[in-house]
């Protein structure tokens, strides 16, 4: 029998910044992402646990009527563990409330990879410091 190592992840964050600013940050200035949360990202650097990790990505989709934003990984270390592996930001502005929907679709190498758990709680953490940023 084959094991199935097509994943998805996803998660959800309620935000009170601006959500359509929030969309822009990653569609047009995600270069500004690392001004913003520099204990996190510097750069293209991810620091997580006090291991540096790296990601190269390209922007693969970009839709702006559902304000969602498509990176493929294409080098660095989640290449070492995962054979595909997207990353999708989508913002959903309605009336006061703004939720950030995180979702992972990876395929791993092999049954013994972890699903990205800690990533993902990294880019949460990314999330609340760009809310931070802008609500000041």
């Amino acid at each position: 029998m084959a094991v199935i190592l097509k994943c998805k992840l996803e998660r959800q964050v309620e935000i009170k910044s601006d959500g359509d600013v929030f969309h822009e940050l990653f569609r047009y200035k995600p270069h500004h992402i690392s001004t913003i949360s520099p204990a996190n990202i510097h750069g293209v650097d991810l620091h997580e646990d006090g291991k540096k990790k790296s990601a190269k990505e390209i922007v693969e989709a970009v839709d702006e009527e559902t304000k969602t934003v498509t990176f493929k990984v294409i080098e660095g270390d989640l290449t070492e563990l995962y054979k595909d592996f997207k990353v999708t930001v989508h913002v959903d502005t309605k009336g006061e409330s703004n939720l950030v929907t995180w979702t992972f679709e990876y395929e791993k190498l092999n049954d013994e990879v972890e699903d990205p758990n800690t990533l993902m709680d990294f880019i949460i953490n990314v999330t609340k410091d760009i809310e931070t940023h802008h609500l000041k």
